[in-house]
């Protein structure tokens, strides 16, 4: 994560220096690892690799910690009927389409048959889900945040898991976006007024700490 000393300085100095401390009950979600974004046939590639190879790591170490895991996808109707303003304002959102391959997971990103899917037609992997109830029926007080964009629906996750009160940690060799100076100015707005910017090794040392 990047910004200036100056920008550094300036946000603490007016206030935007807080910290949220993470809980004993994390879940991590991984949002939208889709193939899209690493395909480059697709219009939506975006170079992020990298960030799909921290999130195979990441997930490694929630399972083996034990630890719930949530993984969303966009998926639309196939005349993107159900698609409203977010597919009218991105169209090339058509290709998460029913049907369409761009739409599967990354390899090595697929949730297990007992870990949950989200389908979602929004940024937010909170908005008209189920994800609130159930990491509040299952305890939940921590949420780890992997995936794309970061600009994008990553952005809106940590919000909403913010704005429900799951303290939210975003990974970040963990989620990536399609340039890297709005990736970096996205992880700086998120760790000073959203939630938590965790580099992908302390990540692994508070899971590895829940043994």
């Amino acid at each position: 994560m990047t910004g200036s000393a100056s920008a550094q300085e300036d946000y603490e100095r007016a206030g935007f220096d807080g910290q949220l401390t993470p809980g004993t009950s994390p879940a991590l979600i991984l949002v939208d690892p889709a193939r899209a974004y690493i395909d480059p046939d697709c219009p939506l590639y975006a170079g992020v690799e990298p960030a799909a190879d921290a999130m195979r790591l990441l997930l490694a170490d929630a399972r083996r910690a034990g630890v719930p895991v949530i993984v969303t996808r966009v998926l639309l109707r196939a005349d993107g009927s159900d698609g409203g303003l977010f597919l009218r304002k991105v169209p090339v959102l058509g290709v998460f389409a029913e049907g369409n391959p761009f739409g599967g997971f990354i390899d090595g990103l697929s949730p297990a048959p007992h870990e949950l899917t989200v389908t979602k037609q929004c940024p937010s992997a909170f908005f008209g889900t189920e994800l609130a109830a159930h990491l509040t029926a299952n305890g939940i007080d921590t949420v780890l945040i992997g995936g794309l964009s970061t600009s994008g629906c990553v952005r809106a996750t940590a919000m909403d898991a913010m704005q429900h009160g799951f303290v939210p940690i975003v990974v970040e060799e963990a989620v990536g976006d399609r340039d890297p100076d709005i990736h970096a100015a996205n992880l700086f707005d998120i760790k000073h007024k959203i939630g938590e910017v965790w580099p992908l090794a302390r990540a692994q040392e508070y899971l590895a700490s829940l043994g």
